[in-house]
């Protein structure tokens, strides 16, 4: 399996496209720590993993609090190991509609979930990575992340920030063996987009996300899992620092920035 030996963590594990990238790291023979705010989700995803014959524990923690994160990476670590593969997947979309109706609150909690969370596990996670010389980083973006996102301000900033973050981090990374990669899943039908389809503010404002799925336009979460999985595995690691989306459906059509990556990665 192509994942054996090696230990996982996934933030938002518990739903959506969080678990389904649980469930595949599992299934490839990884341990996976998984991590969120709501325990019983996530260990009804440890549950399900175990039952299928893999390996997983549930550690409740909100990738805000920092605190809280370092101790959930050293209990991970002291329950399977050193980490070897992060996913920071857990996301916040509420704030709907022009930035002078919206909740500031809101908008801000969207910014900081999607940005401040991955910079918060990846710094608890990278020393540990950095001393043993081996380690990989996946960061979730998403919509907004190379354009612009009308009355989804909050999540586009937060997204795009979040690839500039994989770059930079990617590049200071350079020589240490450890490796940090973007992963756009594409639009996938979750709970965060089933607040856009019912909410006032999304159904006013976000209209055409529900013309998409009429269209036949969804990503299975499952295409995002594989790709982690391979990414997990080293086969993408020429293409460290980048964004690669699972969006087409097909790893042997996988375009990154725009241009195929097929062949490129180990």
């Amino acid at each position: 399996m192509k994942l054996t030996g090696q230990v996982a963590l996934v933030t938002g594990a518990g739903r959506g496209i969080g678990r389904a990238i649980a469930e595949a790291q599992a299934a490839a023979g990884a341990k996976v720590a998984l991590v969120g705010r709501s325990a019983d989700v996530l260990e009804a995803t440890a549950a399900a993993i175990r039952a299928s014959g893999g390996t997983a524990q549930a550690f409740p923690a909100d990738v805000l609090d920092l605190a809280a994160v370092e101790r959930v990476i050293a209990a991970a670590e002291a329950a399977f190991g050193g980490l070897t593969l992060v996913t920071n997947n857990a996301a916040s979309f509420r704030a709907i509609g022009p930035i002078w109706e919206v909740d500031p609150a809101e908008w801000w909690q969207d910014v900081e979930t999607n940005l401040r969370g991955p910079f918060n596990v990846s710094r608890a996670a990278l020393p540990g990575m950095l001393e043993r010389g081996a380690g990989r980083i996946i960061n979730l973006v998403g919509g907004g992340t190379a354009t612009s996102f009308p009355h989804g301000s909050g999540y586009g900033t937060s997204k795009a920030g979040l690839l500039r973050f994989t770059e930079s981090v990617g590049d200071t990374l350079e020589g240490t063996g450890v490796k940090v990669f973007a992963l756009d899943p594409g639009l996938v039908h979750t709970g965060m987009t089933d607040y856009q389809l019912e909410s006032a503010a999304g159904q006013r404002y976000l209209p055409n996300i529900e013309q998409l799925f009429d269209d036949g336009i969804n990503v299975p979460p499952t295409m995002a899992a594989e790709l982690s999985v391979e990414i997990g595995s080293g086969r993408f690691d020429r293409l460290a620092g980048r964004m690669l989306m699972a969006a087409r459906g097909d790893l042997r059509s996988l375009r990154v920035n725009g241009m195929p990556a097929e062949g490129h990665g180990r």
